[in-house]
């Protein structure tokens, strides 16, 4: 038998997944920017790293990724989806796109898919951590409370919260998402 007369089978790009892979990663990116000037968890932590922190959350190997960074005044700053170049401190990949829809389509928190090692972690874990703490603000921030549930590990108890201080977090946080600031 030749194995040479058979041709190699190369997986499909899966080119429509990656694009809505990309869009959240815009989308969540820009919403950590704006949760840092918004909500004083999010911002806590993100004035707990190193001067010149900058992580990177994507899909293994082709990408798309996002870039988050702290900037001087200890502030998250969206740095864009090209890693090229940039200093990074902390990367964290999906390792592939299949994990990531799970992850990106909220089948699957971003906890259980750690646990389920669907993340390759390149730098401080206690970095990482916290990371995920502040994507799991981020996510309940973004989405309906039904569907942040199923996002996140554990939802937070608001109740010392008035709704309209909720609501008016939410609806600045979708503002400067949109707007870049």
């Amino acid at each position: 038998m030749n194995h040479d007369s058979y041709p190699e089978i190369k997986p499909g790009k899966k080119t429509l997944k990656r694009i809505y892979i990309a869009v959240m990663l815009l989308i969540v990116g820009r919403a950590i920017q704006a949760a840092c000037r918004t909500d004083s968890t999010v911002k806590k932590e993100f004035q707990n790293f190193k001067d010149g922190f900058a992580f990177s959350l994507g899909v293994h190997p082709f990408g798309p990724w996002m870039i988050v960074g702290r900037d001087e005044k200890g502030r998250a700053k969206y740095l864009g989806w090209k890693p090229e170049g940039k200093k990074i401190s902390l990367k964290m990949n999906i390792k592939n796109v299949e994990a990531a829809m799970l992850v990106f389509t909220f089948m699957e928190s971003t906890s259980v898919a750690f646990a389920r090692n669907r993340f390759v972690v390149d730098g401080d874990l206690i970095d990482a951590l916290a990371i995920v703490r502040v994507l799991d603000l981020v996510e309940v921030y973004l989405l309906p409370k039904l569907i942040a549930g199923l996002a996140v590990k554990r939802y937070p108890k608001w109740s010392e919260l008035s709704p309209v201080k909720k609501h008016l977090g939410r609806i600045v946080i979708y503002t400067r998402a949109l707007l870049g600031f």
